[in-house]
């Protein structure tokens, strides 16, 4: 069968003509799209099961607070920087090599995490992972854009998107389960038979597909460039509780990175087969929505990071239950989105967007009140109103940046939206969680003396924040149960501090992606967004 389309061309494109016939099982439309639903799942599942692991793998291989936060953040950027040259490989070498390729390494390395005794390795499985999901993301789209007539293919992406809206809405829930009556470690063993049945489906179902007008050659250079800007500006916000921001060491990541994304925007301008088409963000619409995904992430991602560790930690919740208490954000999740569809296809994207970054202000601002003592009834209000919130972005970000993008760039936009959220998330992350180590460190000296405790040295002062950074009492084996009682008030207190200071940031990144949600339009292309749609 003669290739008729790639991610960069709409399948609406007359030099591209419908896909053939197919008789027997391979190339089947509907067994495709079964096929490639099953690899993208674990990719989503990790996006957000193991923000509720991440409790028990601090506890467990003895981990940092700046240790849990590279679990989730090499895991993002991996997925990051790799995505748009993951696609471009499956338009060179074929779209079914390089997602049963993507789906053999995301199980292999998640079944590496699993066997892990040390956060190091825990932190390098991750990044694999993320590099072999980003190979079989773009690559699932590619197959399905490939295989189906253009009248069935929104239907096809609609349920596609719905596996995945559905995978990360789900993770926290199925990560509690586990992690409460298995252990940590299935959390990334689950991935192994569910890989495997993707890779033998996929041997018998998929049937290869390649571009017409494959890249020749690779942006090597640009690679190198944003992962290493990227990196720095990550470690670099990291890092900085512990060096001071007016460390020398802080700016010094901080000006590296800096450097590398100025030679990686002039870089682009000159190289035959760019990274990124720079030429894309002449579009203000389409710059808009990706700066709108990137805050989005930021404070969602970043804000759920602190919650798993406020229900467990300091409500002391089981992983069930703190998975059970989210249900009400990844219900609203996932009743929102076809109902935020609907609305955006009647209106257009510019007022729901908006609207749903004000929704997710006013969670964010009403979870920077919560307290230790805060019952479900409302932590529950705000979960429900922040996934009341995310749902529209989530729907409407593809249409707004695939839309306003040239035809022939819709795959590499749709490549750039998931890159921007998973940028977001990995941000996010950072910012919030030094931010909260700021707050921690400054507050519970102060908090510590006033609660009559005996004074710490300098070391244990230090170990102390770093348990309290993540909701845990400092209590030492052997202390009088009086003792450890006022110890465990001043840690939860001070980590509330540091969570709410947190998540009232949170509210205002959500704030500021409400008037960048009004630089919105739905664009020319959005008939063919649909077939880049990333959620």
């Amino acid at each position: 069968m003669t290739s008729q389309t790639t991610v960069d061309k709409a399948p609406q494109s007359p030099e591209h003509p419908a896909p053939a016939p197919t008789k027997g099982l391979r190339g089947h439309p509907w067994l495709t799209l079964f096929s490639v639903a099953i690899g993208v799942m674990m990719v989503a599942l990790d996006g957000t099961i193991v923000a509720i692991a991440n409790p028990a793998i601090q506890k467990d291989l003895g981990a940092t607070f700046a240790d849990v936060q590279w679990i989730t953040n090499g895991y993002f950027l991996a997925l990051a920087v790799a995505l748009i040259t993951a696609g471009k490989l499956g338009d060179r070498f074929g779209h079914r090599q390089t997602f049963l390729i993507g789906v053999t390494g995301f199980a292999a390395a998640s079944g590496a995490i699993g066997l892990s005794h040390s956060i190091g390795l825990v932190i390098v499985f991750r990044v694999l992972q993320g590099l072999f999901g980003a190979l079989l993301m773009p690559a699932a789209l590619g197959l399905l854009r490939a295989t189906f007539p253009a009248e069935k293919l929104n239907m096809a992406i609609g349920i596609w998107g719905m596996v995945i809206g559905a995978s990360t809405a789900g993770g926290p829930i199925l990560g509690g389960v586990l992690v409460e009556h298995v252990s940590w470690q299935s959390v990334f063993f689950i991935n192994v038979p569910v890989g495997v049945i993707a890779l033998v489906v996929g041997a018998v179902i998929l049937r290869d597909h390649r571009a017409e007008n494959a890249p020749k050659s690779f942006d090597v250079l640009g690679i190198l460039l944003l992962s290493s800007a990227m990196f720095c500006l990550v470690w670099a916000i990291i890092k900085a509780p512990v060096w001071g921001w007016g460390s020398g060491t802080t700016w010094l990541f901080i000006g590296v990175s800096v450097a590398c994304f100025v030679l990686f925007a002039f870089w682009e301008t000159k190289v035959k087969e760019p990274l990124v088409p720079l030429g894309l963000f002449k579009s203000v619409p389409l710059s808009a929505g990706v700066v709108l995904m990137v805050l989005m992430a930021v404070a969602f991602l970043g804000g759920l990071f602190f919650v798993t560790f406020y229900l467990q930690n300091v409500h002391g919740m089981s992983a069930v239950d703190s998975g059970l208490h989210l249900l009400p954000l990844t219900g609203m999740m996932i009743v929102g989105s076809p109902l935020a569809g609907v609305l955006i296809t009647k209106v257009g994207p510019r007022v729901p967007l908006a609207g749903g970054m004000a929704l997710t202000a006013a969670a964010m601002f009403g979870m920077s009140t919560l307290e230790t003592g805060t019952g479900s009834v409302t932590m529950s209000i705000w979960f429900a109103l922040l996934g009341l919130g995310l749902a529209p972005v989530m729907v409407g970000a593809t249409e707004v940046i695939v839309g306003n993008a040239p035809m022939e760039l819709s795959g590499v936009a749709g490549g750039l939206q998931q890159s921007a959220m998973q940028i977001g998330g990995s941000l996010g992350t950072a910012v919030l969680g030094a931010v909260m180590a700021s707050k921690v460190s400054n507050d519970l000296p102060g908090n510590w003396t006033g609660a009559g405790l005996p004074p710490l040295t300098p070391a244990q002062a230090e170990a102390a924040a770093e348990a309290v950074q993540v909701g845990v009492p400092p209590v030492a084996p052997g202390t009088p149960a009086e003792v450890a009682e006022k110890i465990t008030g001043v840690a939860h207190d001070t980590f509330m501090s540091g969570m709410g200071l947190a998540c009232l940031v949170a509210a205002g990144v959500a704030t500021v992606a409400i008037f960048v949600a009004l630089l919105t339009k739905r664009g020319d292309n959005a008939d063919a967004a649909g077939a880049g749609v990333h959620i």
